[in-house]
């Protein structure tokens, strides 16, 4: 990349060094979110490309991907700054923080609080089998790296929605199929990249953010992403630090709203980014409304006379319809407008009642077993308390007093039936 693109690097971080100095927030937000926009727009977009040497394959891939992911990580550097009570940071620990070469210029982000910690950890010793483990997972995402390149070039899930006369004639099962297999496809060239930067990195004692949530998996807007270091990047210093506990309408409208905003500045403003953040924040704020909703009376009082098993089966229902939003909200981003309307008008009007039904039916069944895999975790992850046990003196106990302490117990022995949702 040359030298002359190493000292716009190096600008940019002396820069955010200097104003998170001052350890004013909303300055150091400023100053990140405009210098992230000259990366977005002409003429400074040219001028600042012009660092770049040499002309190869890949040079606008890096140049976006090292400057882009400089600044958030410089950002993010500079908000926590402005937490630390005393003192500041040391710039080596920011160049050290930022040109980690492994997350350099594909990311995945890692936030300053975390990275500072790991490097700075003074016990490396491994685990039995760390090494193996390591190993075997680089193997694993090896194969996948071949798998995909085959698919790339045999399987042509990219090339085929942007065919609109081919797509016309394809039956309702092959397109709405088509649309899955695309994000699937997208869902898996992020899983292998970040997968072969955090193996890379885990052999520097690293715990680098995982690989995105599979989106077979994804039923909730909430849970929505590709990138999981950005996710959490948004998530700490954006949606959870306005939105608060998630459960005022009007803070999570300002909360997506900021954070869908900053999405599109990192994404660059274009029609196509525009309309996928509005549904999806849409999506979001839904989420919200429909839980407020349903969270007044009689609802709860229904709710809490089902058993676990019926609860999750009308939730369900509701997650079925949220699943193909969140994918035809998001094929609007990876493949075009035109091609998300098909899909829809197949799927809900001219596939209705047959393809609609047994696509929902489907999915229904899918979003079922998901659900009781995450119960049964979420049980071994953390088990109910059991009961206190009664004093010795229990049997001796009066009558009434024994009335008073069995609901109690009854209660802590009962499971947690929002955390198993």
């Amino acid at each position: 990349m040359g030298w002359t693109y190493v000292t716009l690097i190096l600008s940019h971080c002396i820069l955010l060094y200097s104003i998170s100095l001052v350890k004013i927030r909303w300055l150091c937000f400023v100053t990140g979110l405009c210098t992230l926009a000259t990366f977005k727009c002409e003429p400074f977009l040219s001028w600042e490309a012009g660092f770049v040497e040499g002309d190869f394959e890949l040079r606008h891939v890096l140049f976006y991907g090292g400057c882009g992911f400089t600044i958030m990580r410089c950002m993010s550097f500079a908000l926590e700054n402005c937490e630390k009570k005393d003192g500041n940071y040391n710039i080596l620990e920011l160049l050290k923080y930022n040109f980690y070469l492994p997350f350099f210029y594909f990311g995945p982000i890692m936030t300053f609080d975390k990275f500072y910690v790991q490097v700075n950890r003074s016990d490396l010793t491994r685990k039995d089998g760390e090494l193996w483990n390591i190993s075997l997972h680089g193997l694993i995402h090896l194969g996948v790296v071949i798998v995909v390149d085959v698919l790339f070039h045999f399987m042509y899930i990219l090339t085929i929605p942007t065919d609109m006369k081919l797509l016309k004639h394809l039956s309702d099962w092959a397109l709405v199929g088509l649309a899955y297999f695309n994000l699937v496809y997208d869902w898996v060239k992020a899983a292998v990249m970040f997968g072969v930067i955090n193996t890379v990195a885990k052999l520097d004692h690293m715990d680098p953010p995982k690989p995105p949530k599979c989106i077979t998996m994804l039923y909730m807007f909430a849970e929505t992403h590709f990138d999981r270091g950005i996710h959490e990047w948004l998530c700490k210093y954006v949606y959870d630090y306005l939105g608060g506990k998630h459960d005022n309408v009007l803070e999570e409208l300002v909360a997506t709203l900021c954070t869908y905003g900053i999405t599109i500045l990192w994404l660059g403003p274009c029609e196509v980014v525009l309309f996928w953040a509005f549904f999806n924040c849409f999506g979001l704020n839904f989420e919200l409304w429909t839980t407020k909703f349903f969270s007044m009376e009689p609802f709860v009082s229904f709710e809490m006379a089902m058993s676990d098993a019926t609860s999750r089966r009308i939730r369900a229902v509701f997650n079925t319809f949220n699943f193909w939003c969140i994918v035809l909200y998001n094929t609007v981003a990876l493949n075009s407008l035109d091609f998300s309307k098909l899909v829809a008008k197949r799927l809900l009007l001219k596939g209705f009642p047959i393809t609609t039904i047994l696509v929902m039916f489907v999915t229904y069944c899918l979003i079922q077993a998901i659900k009781e895999r995450e119960r049964k975790q979420a049980l071994i992850d953390d088990p109910d308390p059991l009961p206190p046990a009664p004093p010795l003196n229990a049997a001796a106990a009066p009558p009434a007093a024994s009335a008073t302490t069995t609901p109690g117990a009854q209660l802590v022995a009962e499971p947690n039936k929002e955390k198993a949702e």
